[in-house]
């Protein structure tokens, strides 16, 4: 059972950048920022770990998609959210033969984005018709896409109430 700052010693000694966050404003205990080269040793130390895949899924944000992972451990309820940048032909590779779950979350992020996970040995389409392979109904116009920052959730700032003088 790997408490939240054992796994953020196991990020830092892997060169995964990581941060802690407060579970109960955002959801997940710490926030992992990928890049292709780190997403394979990602999921091998979180399998490692004792943890299992809750999802993957993308997001199309300027200047490029994005992929989500989110990971939670049973035995010490940590929840791990790692986002990766996809790269300029929209690939990521595959983590399908670390987690095999991972491949149905792949496949259709793969339809709905047209992100290809690379190494992932079923590409097919698994929502969409076989000829629909162009097809990706999340994708945005140019002129729809938002910052990454904007769309990242955030919790308001907590508001101050103005004390009112006893009467």
């Amino acid at each position: 059972m790997d408490s939240s700052a054992e796994i953020i010693k196991k990020f830092e000694a892997a060169g995964i950048a990581c941060e802690r966050t407060e579970s109960s404003k955002f959801g997940y205990d710490i926030k992992v920022s990928l890049v292709s080269d780190n997403v394979r040793p990602f999921a091998t130390l979180m399998l490692e770990s004792g943890f299992y895949l809750v999802y993957v899924a993308g997001f199309h944000v300027s200047p490029f998609m994005k992929v989500v992972y989110e990971m939670a451990s049973f035995e010490s309820g940590v929840r791990v959210l790692a986002m990766a940048d996809a790269s300029k032909d929209n690939t990521v590779p595959t983590i399908s033969d670390i987690y095999h779950g991972a491949s149905w979350h792949e496949r259709e992020t793969r339809d709905f984005f047209g992100i290809v996970f690379d190494g992932n040995p079923d590409m097919r389409p698994l929502l969409l018709m076989d000829t629909d392979v162009d097809f990706h109904p999340l994708l945005k116009n140019e002129g729809q896409l938002k910052s990454v920052e904007s769309v990242t959730w955030a919790p308001e700032p907590e508001k101050k109430v103005a004390e009112t003088p006893a009467s």
